[in-house]
């Protein structure tokens, strides 16, 4: 049977599964692009750098849970945006990808691995399953204006948008703890 065949004879629902799957594929991809992408000894330190300053000013303030979310819901938000939400949303998981290799780098490990330990993480998980469900959500919106059915297509994405934030909500609480452990 076909792909082609396949899509026509699924459900509106199992569509968008199959969807946020072919999505959640193509954002591990770009990350993963984006991770081997060679950076100089001298950018993994600064972006290292930068990203445990952010850390600890978060930690010290006590609002490293809430930075982190909100940091997440907001990009996730952009990329609900039809068109331009995914388009966004590749570039950030590309730039993802290569801070991952330069956090690597800058500790001494090569920066496939570094893309190894961010995948064994519940934070890769939870957080590229909102991001992918937003993109997703993204074209299906589009598609659906297109059709001039999009104010019925908002609802769905309004329930995708609570959904994404659960997701990240918890991603952030347990990217805080790991953190915490860590640090």
């Amino acid at each position: 049977m076909s792909l082609t065949a396949v899509w026509r004879n699924s459900s509106p629902r199992r569509k968008r599964i199959y969807s946020v799957i072919a999505v959640f594929i193509v954002a591990v991809i770009v990350t993963l692009i984006g991770g081997l992408v060679p950076v100089s000894a001298e950018q993994a330190h600064q972006i290292n750098d930068s990203l445990n300053q952010t850390v600890t000013t978060a930690t010290e303030s006590g609002s490293l849970t809430q930075y982190i979310f909100g940091n997440n819901f907001l990009i996730c938000l952009l990329m609900f945006v039809p068109v331009l939400g995914p388009v966004f949303g590749l570039f950030v998981l590309f730039n993802t990808g290569t801070a991952v290799s330069a956090v690597a780098v800058a500790q001494g490990y090569p920066s496939i691995l570094g893309f190894i330990t961010l995948v064994i993480t519940p934070v890769f998980w939870l957080e590229f399953a909102a991001y992918s469900t937003a993109m997703a959500a993204s074209v299906w919106l589009f598609h659906r204006l297109l059709q001039g059915r999009g104010f019925r297509e908002l609802r769905n994405t309004c329930i995708f948008i609570s959904i994404c934030a659960v997701l990240l909500a918890i991603g952030a609480v347990v990217e805080a703890a790991l953190i915490s452990i860590v640090a």
